[in-house]
């Protein structure tokens, strides 16, 4: 089935549910008002940080105000869209020069959600060794200054209408690293099982040719959305959006836990049709096709 604007298409897979996609060409604002309310559950998204990133089809250069203001419009269309009980993850970077846009921005929606929870998306870190020496994990970007350090983080903001929306927690739970927990603390439950908690560690893959393989200036992994998906619930998730889709994370992360339905807007038609195109190739492994 084809929509005026963008396309719709469904990929199987064995023993799994079809997702079906909505994705679109076209500013996501105009976009998400021809969207019924309340009718989105979940929303994961990454929209331009306003750094002066490079991107295809977009300036990435308006002023704080501006930007501020067009962050309002389209936040407006999300919380129109959301479900009483939907979440909204917003990832959102800074630069080091420029580090209280995220805060300046979250500031801004107040009036439309609370922020029930802040996390932080930890793309490189260095621990140490038992051996006393350390180990370093992830990918970052260095930079040449004598006053910054190179930033190794970005925040994802957990957005609610209310501020109550259950979450599955134990959902990305880790094992606990001291067993005599789980009999001394009560809400274990006897479970060897805890809270991960509010830092996520997850790293980028390592890429050759950032031209064939992560055509775009600003993506977030695609196990950060399917981290999103998976706290927020799966069986409460029968709908989810991206109105920044990019080459199509989050798309790929809701096929791949087998969501019933996904709609997202992509201004830049070349993302767009990278977007589509790993969907296709992903829909392709699942069921054993060569894409090729």
């Amino acid at each position: 089935m084809t929509n005026e604007g963008g396309c719709t298409f469904g990929f199987g897979a064995v023993n799994c549910r079809v997702t079906k996609f909505d994705l679109r060409l076209g500013d996501c604002v105009a976009g998400m008002a021809s969207l019924k309310a309340k009718s989105i559950d979940l929303v994961v998204t990454s929209p331009p940080y306003n750094l002066g990133i490079r991107y295809g089809k977009f300036s990435d250069t308006a002023d704080r105000k501006s930007y501020l203001d067009w962050s309002e419009t389209w936040a407006a269309q999300i919380h129109r869209l959301l479900r009483p009980n939907g979440s909204f993850f917003l990832n959102v970077g800074a630069a080091p020069s420029n580090p209280l846009l995220p805060h300046e921005l979250i500031l801004r929606l107040r009036k439309f959600f609370v922020l029930q929870n802040t996390i932080h998306w930890i793309k490189a870190i260095t621990l140490p060794n038992e051996d006393g020496g350390e180990m370093s994990r992830g990918h970052f970007k260095p930079i040449n200054s004598a006053r910054f350090l190179n930033d190794c983080h970005e925040y994802v903001f957990h957005l609610t209408l209310e501020g109550k929306t259950p979450l599955d927690r134990l959902a990305l739970g880790v094992p606990y690293a001291d067993k005599s927990n789980i009999a001394r603390w009560r809400h274990t439950r006897g479970s060897d099982l805890r809270c991960r908690g509010n830092t996520w560690f997850v790293p980028y893959e390592t890429i050759q040719r950032r031209e064939k393989e992560r055509p775009h200036p600003a993506t977030f992994p695609v196990q950060l959305a399917v981290n999103c998906i998976q706290l927020h619930g799966l069986t409460r998730t029968k709908r989810m959006l991206d109105p920044f889709l990019g080459l199509g994370n989050s798309a790929v992360a809701a096929r791949r836990l087998g969501l019933t339905s996904f709609v997202g807007f992509e201004i830049d038609d070349d993302y767009l049709r990278e977007a589509k195109g790993r969907c296709s190739r992903f829909a392709a492994r699942s069921v054993g096709i060569d894409s090729q």
